[in-house]
């Protein structure tokens, strides 16, 4: 590269693929197939801030496939983990569900097979709008079917090493937890959050309660197991439920339960050849599942743990309206009610993971758009940096080629605008769009945005700042003008033909142009400080003829969507 010449613009995305090729290298399988994962449970609506996960490993992958990489978005479904509660909203009887796989719990609204299948059909949906591929796997499956039986029985074999990782990083938790407090109360509850994590991983005194592997319940399909007795020789499991029932499982041919949690991972790991995994910065604390999995893949599975970086929080607001969720955090459906695919695509890979952010319904969503039209007009110029890389992958992806997008763009503003003064009708915004200087042929090249820009007028536009015209002229309001006011209406209904079609130009001209008539000026002539002062006052009457209220929606726009005869009945004409 010649001296001065810079290289194509590089970003997070890049390094993370160059670490997970260099995984690749290390894990000797260079050349093979390179393994970007994640992973969640469907316990509930999968929110905003989840999707970070998938969206953050979607990126990689796709960056490596960029370059002709064999690669896959490895997504593990973890739906063999247990269902803890019942949430708001279910019916009580659920309770009997408590300690069952997620897999095996009826869904409680009848739409699918389970409580596990409801929750990943609407994600899935979302998913593939935003261009996101992945290869899916059911540890439900993976365990039942005796995929992983054999990693059950090494890390068996190996529980005492195991224990021996995991109970040093409880005693650095606890020491932790004693640094951190600020008071009796605070270090009791974070030794009390120790202790829950150490129950999670089989933490009590007894040898079997830290086993690393936990039956459900033969009987009940519970996992209120008790273990009672090992045999290493035949490798039976005994265990009593608190269901009164005792069982024998074999771990050599029977597949009835799962490794726990902080075992569980590392062995994914290794059995899948991962290497790359992020995950949330929670998971970098010490004795997290995250920092005791990366000990354990390499100690006692035998592979280099994950090429990873911790991701941060992701927030919410203006979504007090956000139905679909109903008492929680907005979905990536909800979000996609109302923004374009690559608009949500582009709001996590444009920062650096580690950085948090908030996703805003509420004005915000007209600004992120205007933001987002700029750069595609920066992308079109051909100018080349991370802000336009940004945009790039945001926009496509390698399987699924580029993203839907409006074949005519139009101001988010102005298609929210319009869609606010016509009602949401969307044969009069496609006419009134085209008067306001966007022509196209029909309401479906203003697609996928209008929808979205209606969806968003009439859902997060607080009822405060909704226009609403006048059902008829207010005859106290125009009988109470004074001359001056009454000269601008009138010179403004001269302007204005009795009916037919207006041009934005000449309603714009006019508008402005009213306060300058009524000081002997032209239409064309610059205004003056007294011309200035008169229009803020006109456009305050004709908001309040019009609309009833102190401002609104562009009047140029106002009067265009109401059309010349409507105008002209509200202001006495």
């Amino acid at each position: 590269m010649a001296r001065g010449q810079q290289g194509p613009p590089t970003d997070w995305v890049t390094r993370a693929a160059d670490d997970a090729l260099r995984h690749a290298h290390e894990g000797d399988h260079e050349g093979a197939l390179v393994t970007c994962s994640s992973g969640a449970s469907p316990s509930g609506p999968v929110h905003l801030g989840n999707l970070r996960e998938f969206l953050t490993v979607h990126f990689v992958a796709d960056e490596l496939a960029r370059r002709d990489a064999a690669v896959r978005h490895l997504h593990v479904w973890d739906d063999y983990d247990r269902f803890r509660k019942v949430p708001a909203g279910v019916d009580a009887s659920w309770a009997d569900h408590i300690g069952r796989p997620l897999s095996a719990v009826p869904d409680p609204w009848e739409c699918h097979p389970s409580w596990a299948d409801h929750f990943k059909k609407p994600l899935r949906d979302a998913l593939h709008a935003l261009g996101v591929d992945m290869e899916e796997v059911s540890q439900t499956e993976r365990y039942r079917s005796g995929h992983y039986r054999e990693q059950v029985l090494h890390a068996v074999r190996h529980r005492d090493q195991i224990e021996q990782v995991l109970a040093r990083y409880r005693t650095k938790g606890a020491r932790v937890a004693q640094q951190v407090a600020s008071s009796d109360q605070e270090a009791a509850a974070l030794e009390d959050s120790v202790a829950d994590a150490e129950e999670a991983a089989g933490g009590t005194s007894e040898d079997l309660a830290r086993f690393p592997y936990k039956p459900y319940c033969r009987g009940c399909g519970r996992d209120t197991v008790t273990l009672t007795s090992y045999d290493d020789e035949t490798t039976d499991l005994a265990y009593t439920c608190a269901c009164g029932d005792s069982y024998v499982t074999n771990l050599a041919t029977q597949d009835e339960g799962k490794l726990v949690w902080k075992v569980d991972w590392p062995m994914r790991w290794a059995a899948e050849h991962v290497d790359f995994e992020p995950a949330g910065m929670d998971h970098a604390t010490p004795g997290s599942s995250f920092t005791v999995g990366h000990e354990l893949v390499e100690t006692v599975f035998g592979m280099p743990r994950p090429a990873w970086f911790g991701y941060g929080f992701v927030g919410f607001a203006g979504v007090q309206k956000m139905s679909s969720s109903a008492g929680g955090a907005p979905t990536a459906a909800d979000a996609l009610r109302v923004l374009e695919a690559p608009v949500l695509r582009w709001l996590y890979v444009r920062r650096n993971p580690k950085q948090t952010f908030d996703i805003d319904f509420g004005p915000e969503v007209v600004r992120l758009y205007d933001e987002w039209d700029a750069l595609g007009r920066k992308a079109a110029a051909g100018k080349r940096d991370g802000a336009v890389l940004a945009h790039e992958r945001a926009s496509s992806t390698v399987a699924a080629g580029p993203l839907p997008v409006s074949p005519v763009t139009v101001p988010f503003r102005v298609l929210s605008s319009v869609a606010d003064v016509t009602a949401g009708s969307a044969d009069q915004i496609s006419r009134l769009v085209s008067d306001v200087g966007y022509p196209h042929d029909s309401v479906a090249d203003l697609e996928p945005r209008l929808s979205k820009a209606m969806q968003w007028t009439t859902e997060f536009v607080p009822a405060s700042d909704r226009t609403t015209v006048r059902a008829a002229p207010d005859a106290v309001a125009l009988a109470a003008l004074g001359p001056r006011e009454s000269e601008w209406v009138s010179l403004l209904l001269q302007g204005i033909p009795p009916q037919g079609s207006l041009a934005l130009d000449e309603v714009t001209s006019l508008v402005y142009g009213v306060p300058k008539l009524a000081r002997g000026l032209g239409l064309d002539d610059a205004p003056t400080e007294e011309v200035k002062a008169d229009q803020k006052e006109f456009f305050r009457l004709l908001y309040h003829l019009l609309v009833d209220a102190e401002r609104g929606p562009r009047l140029p726009t106002l009067i265009l969507a109401l059309g010349p005869e409507k105008v002209r009945s509200l202001l006495g004409g």
